[in-house]
């Protein structure tokens, strides 16, 4: 069985210069079996309402400006798959999470940047769900709670956002690994909570946390964290690190 993951996905950069993290992916798609399936949260599709991709062959989006021509080049041409799509808003709409089909959505960099370190031949199918960002954590555990039942089908569920997200004080000058101590303590609050199953604190970590709003001005790159642990149970690191001081890389697993 398939367990979910919370990745970290960082600039769409990594796509060009994988870093550690990019081999770390590599190495978990390498260990789990291969997934018939891989359905996604990004953190880059927010919406208002919840919404699922049910086009045949999405799209490759560079959302994004201001990196070199190279990365605009890349292509990600796996399929969708508008029959598991269906599937998806059925088991939705049983669990009173009513869906709505989009035939249009693209990949975003969320999507595309780490499936094409974990799958580079592009052949495994992929629907997106999206993050109804104004509904918070609980909704998006909701969101995995029902979609859990797919793990056991062989479908990769992925969250993929930042464990930490705060693109104004990053430190492009900061040596690999160095950390600030202020994003480190909020991930190291947010593993050990996840290690205790404190579900009152995650929840509830902007209250909580040290410097929450800090480490995420908004939440819709820490809100896929909450669908990968609602689709599966026992949790793992499965990587952690820090790049440009402040941006977390961390890979985690829900078994």
């Amino acid at each position: 069985m398939q367990p979910s993951l919370y990745i970290s996905h960082g600039s769409p950069m990594l796509a060009l210069d994988p870093g550690a993290s990019g081999v770390a992916m590599r190495r978990l798609a390498d260990a789990l079996p291969r997934p018939d399936a891989i359905v996604l949260m990004s953190a880059h599709w927010a919406s208002h309402e919840l919404r699922v991709s049910s086009a045949a062959h999405p799209e490759t989006w560079h959302d994004f400006s201001g990196f070199p021509p190279a990365l605009h080049q890349v292509q990600y041409p796996a399929p969708g798959n508008p029959e598991l799509a269906g599937r998806i808003l059925q088991m939705l709409d049983a669990s009173d999470l009513p869906a709505q089909a989009d035939e249009q959505r693209p990949f975003d960099h969320g999507t595309w940047v780490p499936l094409s370190l974990m799958y580079p031949q592009a052949d495994i199918p992929v629907v997106q769900i999206s993050l109804p960002v104004k509904l918070g954590p609980a909704f998006q555990q909701r969101i995995g709670k029902a979609l859990r039942p797919l793990r056991q089908q062989n479908i990769l569920l992925i969250g993929s956002g930042s464990i930490t997200h705060n693109l104004y004080e990053l430190d492009r000058y900061a040596e690999p690994e160095v950390s600030a101590p202020w994003a480190q303590a909020f991930r190291d609050w947010m593993v050990a909570a996840l290690v205790a199953g404190d579900e009152e604190a995650l929840l509830n970590y902007r209250q909580l946390a040290p410097h929450a709003t800090r480490n995420h001005p908004t939440d819709e790159h820490l809100l896929p964290l909450y669908f990968a642990r609602g689709a599966g149970d026992a949790f793992k690191i499965e990587h952690s690190g820090f790049t440009l001081g402040s941006l977390a890389m961390d890979i985690y697993s829900f078994a």
